[in-house]
């Protein structure tokens, strides 16, 4: 499944974790602040602004910030230009597989591409604090701003969305490629090996469907975890700043970083709870899976020999094809029951931890879109096993027959081996 497109890929994944882990570890303890010396972006006339004078005043300090976050961003894309550009390049040079271009460069840009989402995703969250402010304003004073003012905040982060359409757009594209290079991979070893697995029950469906799903599942799942972790790094420090805003929690009191702290044992608590839900889907969809096969199966054998698939014969198949589903369906209608209780519960969660401090007015109307915002960013980041529980559900059952059918290929080769050590 893995080592047909990637090179080594326990090594390659292991190493990958343990680059990304050093390389922000880096950025965040020391990488930072050389950006000042070591930024190449005064090339597009891009510099790190002198330091403030004491005393400064609030139009002086806006303007630092802003142009202090302009070249920390610029500084920020070059380093990780140069991380990605060391990883894909030794890969590349030592792997040495068939496929490396494919699964080490492709990994890369789809990695690169959704950190870059990410990053749209916290300048989103800074437009909506400065576009609800501006709302605020213009409501508790009318006509105090311009329409004009009005449409320009809008403008905004009509170029963004556009970056981010553009983006997304051309990101799917290259996903569906890469996805159908991961499949020919596979594909290409199993047919090799089909004089050793072709009287498999179901194998022509092994290497027909489940490569296919197998690989997009596999990669919409860890894209999705990328973009979870990504997500936790980019916002847990904007949420633990934004905390200061709210020290109280109703019925608990005050807790040091409470929206950080409601986040975490909100997300923990849906878990633990789905995971006990869900214990038995696994086995079931790996057990539909292959009632289907044999039905399926019968079905084909009935098309060239005429003493096969006899209605008594498929009438008795479909009928664990119709009780394992009926198991199914009932095992997923009190999953979903709790799945969908716990979500919408979910929605209303910030509201709830906010308000103490909305009737205290501890924040305005922009600051509160921007906690609301971090704090769903950060949840939804926990939650990522919640939200994708269904699939790894599905990639599970597909993953058990691949590697039944991986394990007939090995068991054979080891036979061929000791006949031919015998001989």
């Amino acid at each position: 499944m893995f080592q047909s497109f990637f090179p080594k890929p326990k090594l390659f994944f292991l190493s990958f974790a343990l680059w990304a882990i050093a390389a922000v570890i880096g950025w965040y303890s020391l990488i930072q602040d050389l950006g000042a010396h070591l930024s190449l972006a005064f090339l597009f006339d891009i510099h790190f602004p002198e330091a403030l004078a004491e005393g400064s005043d609030a139009a002086t300090q806006a303007a630092f910030a802003e142009s202090q976050g302009t070249a920390l961003n610029a500084w920020l894309y070059q380093y990780m230009a140069l991380c990605y550009g060391g990883f894909i390049g030794a890969w590349v040079i030592y792997g040495g597989q068939k496929w490396a271009k494919w699964s080490v460069i492709g990994s890369g840009a789809i990695v690169f591409i959704t950190w870059f989402q990410v990053q749209v995703s916290v300048m989103l969250n800074e437009w909506y604090g400065s576009f609800y402010d501006l709302i605020q304003k213009a409501l508790a004073e009318p006509h105090s701003i311009e329409l004009v003012d009005y449409y320009a905040e809008l403008s905004t982060v009509a170029i963004i969305i556009l970056v981010a359409i553009t983006v997304s757009v051309l990101s799917n594209f290259f996903v569906s490629h890469y996805v159908f290079r991961w499949r020919t991979a596979m594909t290409h070893y199993y047919t090799s090996k089909w004089n050793q697995v072709r009287h498999i029950e179901g194998a022509s469906q092994r290497i027909q469907e489940d490569t296919m799903r197998f690989a997009s599942i596999v990669e919409n799942l860890g894209v999705s975890l990328l973009r979870s972790v990504m997500t936790l790094i980019a916002f847990l420090p904007i949420l633990w700043g934004l905390s200061g805003y709210v020290t109280e929690l109703p019925l608990i009191g005050e807790v040091p970083q409470a929206l950080v702290f409601t986040a975490i044992i909100w997300s923990i608590f849906g878990t633990l709870l789905l995971a006990v839900a869900g214990i038995k889907l696994p086995g079931l969809e790996f057990k539909n899976q292959k009632v289907e096969a044999a039905y399926r199966k019968e079905l084909v054998y009935g098309e060239d020999y005429a003493d096969r698939a006899d209605p008594i014969t498929l009438n008795e198949l479909f009928n664990n094809v119709r009780k394992n589903y009926f198991r199914l369906y009932a095992n997923y209608l009190y999953f979903n029951i709790v799945r969908y209780g716990y979500l919408n519960v979910g929605q209303f969660v910030p509201l709830i931890i906010l308000a103490p401090s909305i009737i205290a007015g501890a924040f305005t109307l922009g600051i509160m879109q921007r906690v609301m915002n971090a704090f769903n960013q950060v949840e939804n980041s926990f939650q990522y096993l919640i939200n994708s529980w269904t699939t790894i559900v599905e990639l599970l059952s597909i993953y058990k027959r691949l590697q039944a059918f991986e394990a007939i290929i090995d068991e054979q080769a080891d036979t061929n081996t000791v006949n031919d050590s015998n001989t």
